[in-house]
């Protein structure tokens, strides 16, 4: 019975010398630059819903406007006032759609950095 120990010791121990701790890394990173590229396309998804709210003249006292507009100014970052043609619309178009695209050039880039780091082609 005491073999029996000695073999399933050994065994276990050669399981152990098995793990690639590096394909486990390249997982964890390559879940990390998803997260990263979802919370991109939140935020520009976030911008584009208020760019729509402006320009189908949204109530702006109606709760879901107004929970929205609150995040996009917040996400603009400072591409507030990048570009300023007379017509409001068309400023909130241009600037909010630069800030969404800003923000989904930047989670790309930022995904395929850690995937690269990460080991995670």
């Amino acid at each position: 019975m005491g073999e029996h120990a000695e073999e399933k010791e050994t065994a276990d121990q050669a399981t152990r010398r098995k793990i690639d701790w590096r394909a486990g890394g390249g997982r964890a990173a390559g879940l990390l630059a998803g997260i990263v590229r979802w919370i991109g396309l939140i935020f520009a998804a976030i911008l584009v819903l208020h760019v729509v709210f402006v320009i189908g003249e949204a109530n702006p006292d109606n709760g879901i406007v107004s929970f929205v507009r609150g995040w996009a100014d917040g996400l603009l970052l400072g591409f507030k006032d990048l570009f300023m043609p007379e017509d409001a619309k068309l400023r909130v178009l241009i600037n909010y759609g630069v800030a969404a695209v800003f923000w989904m050039v930047v989670s790309a880039i930022l995904a395929k950095v850690i995937r690269r780091v990460g080991g995670s082609n």
